[in-house]
């Protein structure tokens, strides 16, 4: 749980601020999850923070929330047509891609009990960056990633949103976003 909370922490996910009036702070709660081998035997153990957005409220706390994906077909066809061509493929997982995703709106969450501020208990966190849980944390992670693609020169498609190319010279990059 440090680890987790010093990671958030250098990534400059929230400010400690006094809550102003007319707001209110969202929970927070740990996740924890095991991972096992084909066996069963423990691999890891992992845990995440999340923020208990299901109590948020819409245009209160959020007002958009989707954030556009390919579709499973498009995504094959991208994957049949490399194989015909024979083309280089590369898959990635942006490891704890929500965190990085800019919030617009103004969140707040309660401090973590075993991780409050000493002389700032009445204090809460005034998220910069999104966490799992947060209803808008998807399109926030969206944007940031569209914005990423766009100034390395990739035009989204106009059919399907979720699927981003770039010509340069003879060579060809599909960037494809899948759930």
């Amino acid at each position: 749980m440090r680890e987790e909370m010093r990671s958030i922490e250098d990534n400059s996910t929230w400010e400690l601020v006094a809550l102003p009036t007319r707001h209110r702070a969202i929970g927070l709660k740990w996740v924890f999850k095991v991972e096992r081998d084909e066996h069963g035997n423990v691999i890891q153990h992992k845990v995440r923070l999340v923020a208990k957005g299901y109590v948020q409220r819409a245009g209160i706390d959020f007002d958009e929330v989707f954030a556009p994906v390919a579709r499973m077909e498009s995504m094959h066809m991208l994957l049949a047509l490399a194989a015909h061509e024979r083309w280089t493929v590369h898959h990635m997982d942006v490891k704890s891609a929500f965190l990085n995703g800019d919030l617009k709106e103004e969140v707040y969450v309660s401090q973590l009990p075993g991780f409050v501020v000493n002389d700032s208990e009445q204090k809460v966190l005034c998220l910069r960056k999104a966490l799992y849980g947060l209803r808008q944390a998807p399109r926030a992670w969206n944007a940031k990633l569209d914005a990423s693609l766009v100034s390395l020169g990739f035009q989204r498609s106009s059919s399907e949103h979720g699927i981003y190319m770039r010509n340069k010279g003879a060579s060809q990059l599909i960037h494809g976003k899948a759930d």
